[in-house]
């Protein structure tokens, strides 16, 4: 729910910012921005949270720690990549296949009712997964839409 509302938060602030200094509603440049301040939220949660991270990971997942530490990398030079014009294009579709390879970590993590940021058992449960799911489908059209679709 957290990375929605910094979504959404800095997506609102950025397009009335943006219509105050040019005068007319830009929807690309914001979108862009929420998502990279999205994905800087997300990435400080691998590091503060690392304990719970590593939690959502399935048991045969080797180094956990490490991946952990590395998707919290990833997010963040994804945050830049798509800030910056001659990236964009491949970190969009980067972005995309990572939000879908993390998928099956969220859905392990519910099924399994943790919480990474207690790192215990005492999450949301399934019921979440009515939420997650098609959030984690928003963030992969938010991507598509603000970066590649309206440039």
């Amino acid at each position: 729910m957290k990375p929605l509302i910094v979504l959404l938060g800095v997506f609102a602030i950025f397009l009335i910012v943006i219509k105050i200094f040019k005068g007319r509603y830009e929807f690309a440049l914001p979108g862009r921005i929420a998502m990279s301040a999205m994905l800087i939220f997300t990435a400080m949660a691998h590091f503060a949270f690392t304990e719970g991270m590593e939690m959502m990971l399935p048991s045969f997942i080797p180094y956990k720690t490490q991946v952990v530490y590395l998707t919290g990398i990833i997010e963040f030079a994804a945050a830049i990549g798509i800030l910056i014009p001659a990236y964009r294009a491949i970190t969009v579709f980067l972005l995309i296949a990572f939000f879908l390879l993390i998928l099956p970590a969220n859905i392990f993590a519910v099924i399994k009712n943790i919480d990474y940021q207690k790192a215990n058992f005492t999450g949301n449960g399934l019921t979440y997964l009515w939420f997650r799911i098609p959030l984690q489908v928003l963030f992969i059209l938010w991507t598509y839409f603000f970066t590649i679709k309206y440039k």
